[in-house]
């Protein structure tokens, strides 16, 4: 079972890239049987919170989001996350031959790579059960650093290159991956700008 692998990339990574990579899985079954409900933690847990449990800020006044408002973001996140996998995705199989990895009949390789790397990601979205900015970003920024581990960790095994290499490709897929990032803020702001922002209430 697909979803397996997010709990052996945790505990055994290297046995689990390997796995991973004889298994050839067909991206669009990767993508439904995995980044499809692992994506939807974050959002799940970013609705649920921000429209019924509400944060404090300062003097402890309770802030909420009203639940359109929520669901709406949650939604538009949700997307975001799909499009930023699949992107990343891309870039891996386009950049792929550049840095001599192997080429593949099924091109699988990539998106696997893409999907299992933000792994940690994905997880770190039930730490949003507890809408404390702080620790949301303290969160999420120890699985950002450990998805990026995961991705050196994984490119030499799943893209059958040399480990010296991985350290340049690497680089240059977080570089896209950023790039990735502040595109989704950006659209985020625009998308604000037609009407889709967030609406606040007092709890």
């Amino acid at each position: 079972m697909l979803l397996s692998h997010a709990f052996g990339l945790i505990t055994h990574p290297d046995q689990e890239w390997a796995s991973i990579r004889n298994e050839h899985e067909h991206p669009t079954r990767l993508y439904v049987a995995y980044v499809l409900v692992l994506a939807a933690i974050a959002p799940v847990c970013a609705y649920i919170s921000t429209a019924y449990f509400g944060w404090s800020v300062g003097n402890d006044r309770l802030i909420k989001l009203t639940e359109i408002s929520a669901l709406q973001l949650s939604v538009l996140t949700y997307l975001a996350m799909l499009v930023g996998v699949f992107a990343l995705g891309y870039a891996i199989n386009w950049m792929a031959r550049t840095y001599g990895a192997r080429e593949e009949h099924v091109p699988s390789n990539g998106v696997a790579m893409a999907a299992y790397s933000c792994t940690p990601m994905f997880l770190a979205g039930f730490a949003l059960l507890y809408p404390q900015p702080w620790f949301n970003a303290a969160i999420f920024l120890v699985a950002a650093c450990y998805s990026a581990w995961l991705m050196y960790d994984g490119l030499p095994i799943v893209m059958g290159i040399e480990k010296e290499r991985a350290a340049m490709y690497g680089g240059a897929l977080l570089t896209v991956a950023l790039v990735i990032l502040v595109s989704t803020r950006v659209g985020s702001v625009i998308i604000w700008n037609f009407g889709v922002g967030p609406v606040f209430t007092s709890g």
